[in-house]
């Protein structure tokens, strides 16, 4: 639920309107004269940075991702999850003594004892935690204002609304990426894309994704720029010969990018011309970067996500030539709605997820760009911590991951949950959770997105334009910015 915000009728919303009234034929000078130049202001790049978004489609399981492992937290986890005797695997519950290779060393210890190992086939990314580049949000998810579970279980919507269809995989999936259900054409990193915009010499290659559409990268100004593993996207009958005959391909190059006359035509020609030089534009770019040649050889094979990153890596090589200060990027995998076969599959999951994220840092490294680049997990929502005998349902909060030398990184933030199912009317302990072991969030997505949009430059007054609840939050227990970034 997303209410009339007035702090988001400021300059930038003037400044679209005005834009729009452009077309209309009316004071066309001044618009959009107006546009660029608060465009240009708004955001002055004079370094590189990145941000790369890896979603993670189906809702991860939290449970068996950064697993609970001190004794008594291990013990609780293991009952609910159907573990065997000696602390040993059974059920959806994971062996202690596996996870002592990916057991997590903070500089700073949590709470009460409370300990945490990643899952036993992401030994990469918890090489990552315990040198310095990785750090783990605890409890994060969609949120409108702060609740508790009286709040949640309430009836006063008005003062204490709920993020839109909660345990919706598209719904949320979207919420996770614009704050507003299925439907929803702006995303918050395409927001981010618009401020960036004047900061790149050509403005195209800001939002990027290597996944297909997704509302994440859509912004008011911005465009997602859809790339493959391989490169650029050619459009067929331009790029090869038509019936063998390359007179038949030109001509229809030709025709496909000529100057019409009907308002229509005219634009999708236009847009075609944009494809065509924009393709030429980065392929020239990534070609002094073959993904044959180190560091890019060394990514893992057979692992696609792994793949997308190689891709994101090699056009973060070529930011020079490519004209770019600022860039948002996506890639995601699927796989993780896991009702059924929940260990199995996930080992699979966890492996490629740790594998690629730990090639793609090590290769921001290499290129030198490491503390430039943050790269960051986000899911439709958590899972139950409750077995349904093979898997796990549809929850709300999740534990995420940030990898890249400009997070503080050896560290957890924010606030570690109970080992609950949440199913006590009593227990204060049980606040976090709203049955099941659903996870209620203790950190809300605007602020998870907030603190890493405040590292890419945008400043405090073009929050409320970017996160449109983020107003919501404030203070020493609700802070807009989490601190995970230097």
């Amino acid at each position: 639920m997303v209410f009339l915000q007035t702090e988001k009728h400021t300059r930038r919303a003037f400044l679209r309107r005005t834009a729009q009234l452009a077309f209309t034929g009316a004071a066309l000078p001044t618009a959009l004269n107006l546009a660029a130049m608060g465009e240009a202001a708004a955001f002055n790049a004079t370094d590189y940075k990145a941000l790369v978004c890896v979603f993670l489609y189906g809702g991860s399981d939290y449970a068996n991702s950064v697993v609970t492992y001190d004794n008594a937290s291990y013990d609780l986890y293991s009952a609910i999850r159907g573990g065997g005797a000696g602390r040993t695997a059974g059920g959806v519950a994971l062996a202690q003594s596996a996870l002592s290779a990916t057991l997590l060393q903070p500089t700073t210890a949590l709470p009460g004892g409370r300990q945490y190992a990643l899952h036993p086939a992401m030994t990469g990314l918890a090489g990552l935690f315990n040198s310095g580049a990785a750090a783990v949000q605890l409890n994060v998810g969609p949120l409108v204002v702060p609740l508790t579970r009286n709040d949640y279980r309430g009836s006063n919507r008005t003062l204490y609304p709920l993020p839109p269809k909660l345990f919706s995989h598209n719904d949320q999936q979207s919420v996770w990426q614009s704050s507003s259900p299925e439907g929803s054409k702006v995303g918050w990193g395409g927001h981010v894309g618009d401020l960036a915009l004047s900061s790149n010499s050509n403005s195209l290659f800001t939002c990027v994704s290597v996944t297909g559409n997704a509302v994440f990268l859509s912004g008011d100004s911005a465009l997602s720029y859809q790339v493959s593993t391989s490169g650029a996207v050619k459009i067929k009958s331009t790029a090869s010969n038509v019936y063998n005959s390359s007179a038949v391909r030109d001509a229809i190059g030709q025709i496909a990018q000529q100057s019409r006359s009907h308002v229509l035509e005219n634009e999708y020609n236009r847009v075609t011309q944009r494809a065509i030089t924009s393709e030429s534009a980065l392929t020239a770019a990534l070609a002094p970067f073959p993904a044959t040649e180190a560091p890019f050889s060394s990514f893992p094979a057979n692992n696609n996500l792994a793949d997308q990153l190689k891709m994101v890596a090699r056009m973060i090589a070529a930011q020079s030539s490519l004209g770019a200060k600022r860039q948002v990027f996506m890639v995601s995998m699927g796989g993780f709605d896991l009702h059924d076969n929940l260990v199995a599959q996930q080992a699979v999951l966890m492996g490629r997820l740790s594998e690629a994220l730990t090639a793609f840092h090590d290769a921001t490294v290499q290129l030198g760009v490491a503390n430039k680049v943050t790269a960051f997990t986000a899911s439709d929502f958590g899972r139950t911590l409750a077995s349904n005998g093979d898997g796990s349902d549809h929850g709300w909060g999740s534990h995420h991951f940030l990898v890249g030398g400009a997070v503080k990184g050896q560290a957890f933030y924010g606030k570690a949950p109970p080992v609950s199912v949440g199913n006590s009317t009593s227990d204060a302990e049980d606040q976090w959770h709203v049955g099941q072991g659903r996870l209620l969030p203790s950190t809300s997505v605007d602020q998870y997105a907030a603190t890493l949009a405040n590292w890419f430059g945008v400043e405090g007054g073009e929050m409320a334009g970017i996160l449109p609840n983020l107003k919501n939050f404030s203070g020493s227990q609700y802070p807009a910015n989490l601190g995970f970034m230097a």
